[in-house]
């Protein structure tokens, strides 16, 4: 069995180097908001826009890949998605320059699609690997996965602020040729690792059968309540730190995302310990709970120690979204495949788009009206238009989870009659 589990070994390294590059994919942009904002005079709703530009083009990628899993390896579309991960990290030094706005945009669509690849094509890996070593799934592997993501979320933000720190914000578009390096590395990774054999082809169950199933469009609201939860606080918790609680920029970038990925990893971690002996469903349930007491904390108190505890203990709350119902529902349909996998992404990052871009467009909407919230609602009082506009933004996200509880008690009601 270890002889088994060693020689995966590098191929689950490879995957985890997958999902950092995923985590520089989704959060360097907001990192560089303030500076975006102040360098190009966009608007909350057109920073918001290069979110949902990136996890629309991740869908793309999602519904894409999906088709490809039945004509290629997972292999080579594991090396492809590092490829388009890298090239947009290149472009995205050196377009915005050039082009401005719409330079960002750009580079941000060609990595968006890589970081859309990735997902799609290194769960199902992961899970034929825990497969073959365990004999059983469990949401252990997964959870570890997506620690890594958490992980590389914080190297981003320490990483990155840091640099911007010391070498100015002029300096900013040397951040993606920095981060371009992992993904050139894990292009060669990819390309000689051993595979496990549940991976080297891709496919699974067809569309159609996975949609018939109600088991699994339960599942898929789960997805799209769990990202839009997930990233509706992660990719505006710098600027929240920074402009809605008045904290240093780099105080603001390792205070808010930072630690808010901190508590997602320890989460994870645990998890991934823990294995077979968590009871999916209910911590799932117990996630979302705790998700509408902290975006409660961040928006209702206006004690900035108070509300960046809210902001970590929102990243506890959504830690276990993702992985928890990748778990749940490969468990459920432990056939489904690289299809599966590829549709539930499809559907988180939908969730991933509609969360952020709806704290913006709220945010706009709040900023522009805020003295009369702020005679209207006492919590509001003495606050600016920023900070008004940043708590109503996540106030709204709270419908996520809210959402997501009350399809968990559908989900188990549909289990225990399936």
């Amino acid at each position: 069995m270890s002889q088994v589990k060693n020689k995966y070994s590098a191929t689950k390294l490879a995957c985890y180097m997958g999902y950092i590059t995923q985590a520089a994919v989704v959060n360097l942009a907001p990192l560089l908001f303030v500076i975006f904002s102040e360098k190009f005079g966009v608007s909350y709703e057109m920073l918001a826009r290069i979110v949902l530009i990136n996890f629309i083009v991740q869908i793309c990628a999602d519904v894409i890949s999906i088709k490809l899993s039945r004509r290629f390896s997972l292999r080579q579309l594991s090396v492809t998605a590092h490829v388009f991960c890298a090239a947009g990290f290149l472009l995205f030094a050196f377009l915005p320059e050039a082009m401005g706005y719409t330079g960002v945009l750009l580079s941000t669509t060609v990595y968006s699609f890589g970081g859309g690849m990735i997902e799609v094509v290194v769960n199902p890996v992961i899970d034929a690997c825990d497969e073959e070593c365990g004999g059983e799934k469990s949401p252990a592997a997964i959870a570890i996965l997506h620690s890594f993501y958490c992980w590389g979320h914080i190297l981003v933000v320490a990483v990155s602020t840091l640099f911007l720190h010391f070498a100015g914000n002029d300096m900013w578009y040397v951040l993606p040729l920095i981060w371009s390096v992992i993904p050139i590395i894990n292009i060669f990774f990819f390309s000689s690792v051993k595979m496990p054999n549940g991976s080297t082809e891709g496919g699974g169950l067809s569309l159609k059968k996975l949609f018939s199933m109600k088991l699994f469009l339960l599942a898929a609201i789960l997805m799209i309540t769990g990202g839009a939860a997930e990233q509706a606080v992660a990719q505006w918790s710098s600027m929240f730190a920074e402009k809605g609680l008045g904290i240093s920029k780099m105080m603001g970038d390792l205070l808010g995302p930072m630690c808010f990925a901190l508590c997602m990893a320890i989460v994870r971690i645990a998890a991934g310990l823990l294995g077979n002996r968590i009871d999916t469903k209910k911590i799932l349930m117990a996630s979302s709970a705790l998700c509408i007491v902290s975006y409660c904390m961040m928006v209702f108190v206006k004690n900035p120690v108070v509300s960046l505890i809210g902001c970590s203990l929102s990243g506890v709350s959504v830690a276990f979204m993702w992985p928890g119902v990748l778990s749940l529902t490969s468990r459920e349909i432990p056939h489904g495949g690289a299809s599966m996998f590829g549709a539930l992404a499809f559907f988180g990052d939908v969730g991933c788009s509609i969360g952020p871009w709806i704290a913006g467009f709220v945010c706009d909407g709040a900023k522009l009206n805020y003295a009369s919230l702020e005679k209207t609602f006492p919590f509001f009082a003495n606050l600016d238009g920023d900070q008004i506009g940043l708590k109503c933004g996540i106030f709204a996200a709270i419908l996520f989870p809210i959402v997501m509880l009350i399809t968990l008690g559908l989900f188990k009601k549909k289990k225990q009659t399936k």
